[in-house]
This record gives structure tokens, C-alpha cells and sequence, in this order.
């Protein structure tokens, strides 16, 4: 390729390169300019399909908050059940212990007294409350009636901002005073329930959340005697929910 200078000198120049040096810089050559032309196509072509992930909607269509508890024993059955008749409608779950009113989330289930949010919400289950053990810690202390509960290893939730019923409000709801035996403090009720299935302690137990696991026999009743929980589960729905939240709202109330 013959390159003109400004002095009217021509200068020979293999076409594979892409730019001829002057004294004040570099120019592009034929080749150069079409290489450059390619590279900011391919930036454009990379920055418009960074911008349409962006800006594309969310795929979820429903996004319910709830604790590991409530998700692992009760919800995710729910939610399998329920894609077998809506394949089409995602639902997303935000897992936490912590009680929290940050985050987007179009449902949200909880334990208390639904009329004190005065949100609109669904009502769950209200179960009854019961003292578990396994079998074997069951066989090891051979508990006789409510007093003697009340002697063995308990197992308790500290961290009671999530409103859940406590060994003590169990006692006094049967007309006992609080237990003084030896105690076990974990933040979590799905540790709370592994402790008691390792021969720990015993843990309070809302029979219908618990089903699958009193069915199995990983943890049995030790006293006959059950407090009703005094406030159900309850679902509540968010100002935003969109129209397929509330379609999974409405089967999940009817689906108990």
C-alpha cells in the first residue's frame, strides 16, 4: 500500500499493518479504520445487551418470605404440589430467621395475630402445641405426667423476637410454673429440632408444622397433655402483590 504524505512523499507500507507512525502520532490505515469500526460494533452490540439484561423484567413471579422452619417442614411440599397445577407461575423464596420488613417480597408468612398487622392477609393452620423427645431420650427419662417434664433437659428458642409460643407461656397454659431443669439455647428452630432428634433435650412442637416428622418417628409426644397455639400462621399479602401472588395466596389457604 503507497501511503501520501503531506509533502507529497509517498511511502510503501505492508497492508497488515494498522497504522503508519508520523512525527506528531499515528494514523489509521485502510485496514486500521476497518478494525476499529469492528471493535466499537462489538462494544455497541456488548453495551445494548448489557442494558436489555438490566432493564428485562424479572423472570419470578411470586417471591414469599418465610422462616427455614416453616420452608423445609411445611411451604416446599406446598409449592411442588402447587406446580403440578400452575407449571407456568415461579415462585421464589426468601428464607429467614430474622424478623425483617426490608427486601421486596409479595408474601410473607407469619406466626401472630393477623388482626394487629393490618395487612390483608390469609389465614394457614392454627395447631396444637406438644412436648417431643425421641425415642430414645424418651426411654432414657421416662416421663410421668407435666412435673416431671419439667426436671428434664428442655431445649429452648433464645431468640424470641419471632413471637413463637415458649416452654414457660406451654407450662402456664396447663397450670404449671415455668420449668427450672437444665436448658439448651440455640437462634434456630430447625437446630432446635435436630438437637432434640440427637437425644438432647425436648422441644415444643406444633403438631401440623411437624407431621412428617412425628409420622417418620423422629420425635414422639412425651406427655399427652397439648397447649392449642394461641395465635395461628398466617400469610400476609403485600401492597404490591401482583395478580399470580395472589392465585398462589388463595390456593395455599385452601390447600391446608
Amino acid at each position: 500500500m503507497l501511503i501520501a504524505h503531506r509533502d507529497g512523499r509517498r511511502r510503501h507500507l505492508s497492508a497488515s499493518h494498522p497504522f503508519v507512525r508520523r512525527s506528531r502520532g499515528v494514523e489509521l490505515t485502510e485496514k486500521g479504520a476497518f478494525l476499529f469500526l469492528s471493535i466499537r460494533r462489538g462494544f455497541e452490540g456488548i453495551s445494548e445487551a448489557v442494558t436489555q439484561i438490566r432493564d428485562r423484567n424479572e423472570t419470578v413471579d411470586v417471591t414469599i418470605r418465610t422462616t427455614t422452619a416453616i420452608s423445609s417442614l411445611w411451604l416446599m411440599p406446598k409449592i411442588s404440589a402447587f406446580w403440578k397445577i400452575y407449571p407456568s407461575v415461579s415462585v421464589s423464596q426468601v428464607t429467614s430467621d430474622v424478623p425483617s420488613n426490608s427486601g421486596h417480597c409479595d408474601l410473607s408468612i407469619h406466626y401472630g395475630d393477623p388482626d394487629e398487622s393490618g395487612v390483608e392477609h390469609r389465614f394457614l393452620f392454627q395447631d396444637r402445641i406438644v412436648a417431643l423427645g425421641s425415642a430414645a431420650f424418651a426411654a432414657q427419662h421416662r416421663v410421668s405426667g407435666i412435673a416431671g417434664l419439667g426436671k428434664v433437659p428442655l431445649i429452648h428458642m433464645s431468640n424470641e423476637e419471632n413471637g413463637w409460643t415458649t416452654w414457660t407461656d406451654w407450662f402456664e397454659a396447663l397450670g404449671h410454673a415455668a420449668p427450672k431443669g437444665r436448658g439448651f439455647f440455640v437462634n434456630n428452630y430447625m437446630i432446635a429440632l435436630q438437637a432434640a432428634q440427637d437425644d438432647v433435650g425436648a422441644v415444643l412442637g406444633w403438631d401440623g408444622l411437624l407431621s412428617s416428622v412425628m409420622a417418620a418417628g423422629r420425635l414422639v409426644p412425651l406427655v399427652p397433655q397439648s397447649v392449642s397455639s394461641p395465635v395461628p400462621f398466617h400469610l400476609k399479602i403485600h401492597a404490591k402483590a401482583s395478580g399470580k401472588s395472589r392465585l398462589f395466596a388463595d390456593w395455599l389457604a385452601k390447600a391446608i
